[in-house]
This record gives C-alpha cells, structure tokens and sequence, in this order.
C-alpha cells in the first residue's frame, strides 16, 4: 500500500530513479552485513516437543496463544510443574508471552546455557572454517556475558543470528516500562558490545535506565533492550522495505500485550526500529502505550501522525549530523518509508537531540537526548527540551 505520493512531475521521476539505483547498488555491490552463523532451529525443534508435550494428562497450550491465555495456564500449575516446563522446554517457556517473568528468566538461562555449550563444541569440532570458528568462540563470549550476574535475559534465539531481550528493573512491579526498538544490524553479536555501550541496544537500555533514575530516583520504572526481531542486514533493499518491520511488529504487539497491566509504556524507536514502531503503532493494546519516540528516523510508512492512529504522544528527534537526514523520505511501491517524522508538515513533537552527534550517538551519556527520552519515559514532559522554535510539549 502505498503511504506517501509524490507528483509524477520530472524531478519527481528522477528522485524515484536515482533511489531505485541507490537500493540496486546496495544490494549487489555487497555493501551489507554479513549475518554470522547460528545454531540450527533449535527453537523450533524445542516446539515441535512442547505441542506434543503434556503436564499431567493436560495438553500444553499452543505457543501462539494469546498471552491471556498462556497466563491462565500457567497459574493453573503448580511450582514444580511450572519448574518442570522451563527444564524441558526452556526455548518455548522463556520466549512464552504470559507465562510467569521470572520463569522466563530462569528458562533463557537454561537455554543460554545449553547453546553456550554447543557453540563451544562447534568451536572444538575441527569442521568449522577459521570465520566460523571466530564466530563460534565470539557467541561463547557473548552467551556467557549474558550469563554473568543475575542479567534479566526476557526472550533469547539463537537460531540463525539470534535474537535476545534483556530487562533492566523489576517488569511486574513498574509503574512505568520504555522499551528499546534498535534498527538494522542487530542480532546476538551487536546485541551489546565493550566500546561505546550506548551504541548497542543492551547498552541504549542501560543508559535509559540509569537517566530515569538520576532524574527521578523514587520511580518505580523497567527498561527492556528488545533485539527480539530479525533485523534487515545492512541498508540494502531490505531495509528499504517494511517487510521486517511488518514481521517484527506482530513480535512487538504480543510483548506489550504481555506487558503487567498496571504499567505505562513507552516506546523508543532508533533507525529502521521507527519502521516497526510505526507499522505497530495501529495495533498495539488502545492505551498501553503513552509515549512513541523515534530518532535516527528514515520514516514510520505514514504521511502524518495522525495516520498512525494511536493516543500516544509522538515524539521525533534527530542529531545536526545524521545521515539519515540526507535519506530521501518518501515511499513508492514499497521502496521506502515515508515522511520524515522530524519535518514540521509530518506532525510530531520534535525534541532536541543536542550532543548525540550522528546516527548511533542518541544514549550517549550526557547527552540532550538521552535526557529528554528519560523525561519521556517518566511522562514527566515539562522537562523535556524542545528543538528549537518547536513547541513540543504544547497541551501536555
């Protein structure tokens, strides 16, 4: 469906074209991410045990089920029960929407740990080449980071690149949940990483967590790094398309759905995760979600606000130097992403991003940003900074 329309003037045609060329070049030239290997579907096999599975002479409900549902079955069991199905399944149980947050902890460790230990015997094996055998040993080091301390791991994949969520808080006692959409590139191994933390979602969730905290210590808040979709690879076609952000965004529905009830949400979207968060926005749980930010933005498939259809306040920001500024933000048979959200024509509350400086830089500490998305996420909106002659927090 097509969101944004252009005039088929010259000029018009020309843009279309040169962008056409652009996303060809992309995709053939090799200027993509290499995906690294993953374990085989073991998450899928772990399904096909669990539909089979009974606790008792009860059959275990389907993964699919809505998160309502998975949690009444849940509460139905006994401690042990419970206990028993994240042993025996624990890629079902700790990627199940609805089923008990501290028994998906408990079964991503589980699962975690097992996956650790395949890599590790891949790596010994002697049949890996010597860029799978990097691979390898670079999950080993990734699993076991993910292991150390009492790390809140809220789903894990590792099928193929994998994917991964990670809490920062306590999700069932929050008062207030931001969740992290990060965009392309994104899988198990850019899931964190040692240098410049904030660039990476584990670490976006960190910084987000403690400026709550510094800016108000008494709130009772949780931030949840979410890396749990398949990323495109790259800025390629892929990227240029919705076709992930579609797939990702019934993923993002069912979380917050899953979500303690007592809490507002507020979504936080970087890059091709604004995609996805645009493509939700429509669909998620009518107000759940009190706020939408999104930064870095090539567009949300929507030529105004209003035409995401959600009470949630939308926010937009973008750094001076990003070069996601120089993106064309239009769409045309499916090959980009629309209007750009930070233009005053689109409709949103533009923020300042003072001192991210560029695209990856919007958590780095001290920055405007990052203390206006803590702002955002504590719905404490006097606070926030506005860019420039834009009146952001107008009518909160």
């Amino acid at each position: 469906m097509t969101l944004f329309y252009l005039r088929t003037s010259p000029a018009a045609v020309r843009v279309l074209l040169a962008l056409a060329v652009v996303f060809v070049m992309l995709a053939t030239t090799g200027w993509t991410a290499v995906r690294p290997h993953g374990l085989p579907d073991a998450r899928a096999a772990s399904i096909s045990a669990w539909m089979s599975g009974k606790v008792g002479l009860r059959r275990l409900p389907d993964p699919k089920a809505a998160p309502g549902a998975i949690a009444r079955f849940f509460a139905s069991l006994t401690a042990t029960q419970r206990l028993g199905l994240a042993k025996r399944y624990p890629l079902v149980v700790g990627n199940l929407n609805g089923a008990p947050t501290a028994l998906r902890y408990l079964a991503n460790r589980l699962a975690l740990t097992e996956a650790r230990s395949a890599e590790r015997a891949l790596y010994r094996s002697g049949k890996l080449t010597p860029v799978g055998r990097q691979n390898a040993r670079l999950l080993v080091e990734r699993y076991t980071s993910l292991l150390t301390g009492n790390r809140q791991i809220l789903a894990f994949d590792p099928t193929g690149a994998g994917r991964a969520a990670e809490v920062l808080g306590d999700l069932d006692t929050a008062s207030r949940i931001s969740i992290v959409v990060p965009g392309v590139d994104t899988d198990m191994l850019s899931f964190e990483r040692d240098d410049k933390p904030y660039q990476a979602p584990a670490g976006m969730a960190r910084e987000l967590y403690g400026a709550e905290a510094s800016a108000d210590p008494g709130a009772h808040t949780a931030v949840v790094a979410w890396a749990d979709y398949t990323t495109p690879i790259g800025v390629g076609l892929d990227a240029s398309t919705g076709l992930d952000a579609e797939r990702g965004a019934v993923r993002l529905e069912g979380l917050v759905t899953a979500l303690p009830r007592q809490a507002e949400v507020a979504l936080f979207c970087h890059s091709y995760g604004s995609v996805l968060c645009g493509v939700a926005a429509p669909d998620l749980p009518r107000g759940r979600v009190s706020d939408i930010t999104v930064f870095g933005s090539p567009g949300v498939r929507a030529r105004h606000a209003d035409d995401l259809h959600t009470t949630a306040h939308i926010w937009a920001a973008r750094d001076a130097g990003d070069w996601i500024g120089d993106v064309p933000h239009l769409e045309f048979a499916g090959l980009g992403h629309g209007a750009d959200p930070v233009s005053s024509s689109f409709g949103a509350r533009v923020i300042s991003a003072a001192g991210a400086s560029g695209h990856p830089g919007y958590f780095a500490p001290g920055t405007t940003s990052l203390a206006n998305f803590a702002e955002i996420a504590l719905g404490d909106y006097r606070d926030v900074a506005c860019n420039q002659s834009d009146a952001c927090t107008q009518g909160l």
